[in-house]
């Protein structure tokens, strides 16, 4: 069953990049966030089980930064572009 959780939450980040590499979904929109959010918080949690630290490290901050550009969204405010 913990096997099934990992895919899900790769799965979900996956698809948002590969939908961002491909010009479908912006890596700024709400769907995007989302997906980056849940699937890394759920790798993060699943690592902090095993104690699996550097594992951890990615993937939490992977989720406090799209967490946090969800909040940015939130309050109306676009998250930060690189790109400029």
């Amino acid at each position: 069953m913990e096997s099934a959780i990992q895919i899900v939450g790769a799965v979900l980040i996956l698809v948002g990049f590969i939908a961002s590499q491909r010009g479908v979904m912006s890596p700024h929109s709400l769907s995007y966030l989302i997906l980056n959010f849940v699937g890394s918080a759920i790798l993060a949690v699943l690592a902090a089980m095993h104690s699996d630290w550097g594992f951890l490290l990615l993937e939490g901050v992977w989720a406090l930064v799209s967490g946090w550009a969800l909040i940015e969204l939130a309050r109306g405010r676009q998250p930060a572009d690189s790109s400029h």
